[in-house]
C-alpha cells in the first residue's frame, strides 16, 4: 500500500512539474510574441501545447504569431484547435473572422463574427468588422446597421465614424456622408483626412 501511495505521489509530482513547465514556454513565448521574435514565440507555444494540449491560450497566441508571419491557413487551425476546447472563446471566432476578411472570404467571415455576437453581443470591434464585411458585399444597411450600434457602445469610435461616412457616400448619400466623415476626422483618424479631399468638396 505505500509503495502504490508513493507511485500515485511521484505521478501526481511528474504532472505538475509537466504543468508548470508548459506554462514556462508559455510565458517565453509571450515575451518572444510582444517582442517581435514570432518564428520564435512559435517554437515555445509549439512546445507548450506538445506538453499540454488543451493549453488554450498557446493555440491562440501561436495562431497570432503565424498570422504575423503571414501563415493564413496554419493560424486558421490553430484557432479551430481552440474552438475544440472551448466553444465559446470569443477571440478565436473574432481572430478567425479577420484572417477570413483578410483572404477576401468576407461571408465566413461574417459567419465567424455573428458567433462572436452571440456569446458577447456589446463588442463594437466586432461590429466594426462585420459591418466592413458587410459592405464589401454590398450589403450597405447591414453595415450601417453595424457601424450605428458599434457607436452606440462606443460613440468616440473613430474608424466605424469613417467606416459609416464612406458606405454612406457609396450608397449616394454624399452630404451624410461627409459629416461623419469630418467627426472621423475630429477623432484624429488619418484615413477621414484623405477621403474629405476626395469625396467632400
Amino acid at each position: 500500500m505505500r509503495k502504490i501511495f508513493f507511485l500515485i505521489l511521484g505521478l501526481a509530482l511528474v504532472f505538475s512539474a509537466c504543468k508548470q513547465t508548459a506554462e514556462g514556454y508559455y510565458n517565453t513565448g509571450t515575451s518572444k510574441l510582444d517582442n517581435c521574435d514570432y518564428k520564435g514565440a512559435i517554437e515555445e507555444y509549439s512546445k507548450t501545447i506538445a506538453l499540454d494540449p488543451n493549453f488554450e491560450n498557446a493555440y491562440l497566441k501561436r495562431g497570432l504569431a503565424k498570422v504575423e508571419l503571414g501563415f493564413y491557413a496554419p493560424a486558421i487551425v490553430d484557432y479551430n484547435s481552440a474552438l475544440e476546447i472551448n466553444p465559446k472563446n470569443i477571440a478565436a471566432y473574432f481572430k478567425r473572422g479577420i484572417i477570413k476578411h483578410k483572404l477576401e472570404e468576407y461571408k465566413w467571415a461574417i459567419e465567424d463574427y455573428d458567433k462572436a455576437l452571440e456569446i458577447d453581443p456589446e463588442i463594437e470591434e466586432v461590429f466594426c468588422n462585420r459591418g466592413l464585411a458587410k459592405a464589401m458585399l454590398q450589403n450597405y444597411s447591414g453595415a450601417i446597421a453595424d457601424y450605428n450600434r458599434a457607436l452606440e457602445l462606443n460613440p468616440n469610435d473613430a474608424k466605424a465614424m469613417v467606416n459609416r461616412g464612406l458606405t454612406k457616400i457609396d450608397m449616394g448619400n454624399i452630404e451624410e456622408g461627409c459629416l461623419d466623415l469630418q467627426k472621423g476626422r475630429e477623432l484624429g483618424n488619418a484615413v477621414a483626412y484623405e477621403a474629405i479631399k476626395m469625396y467632400c468638396k
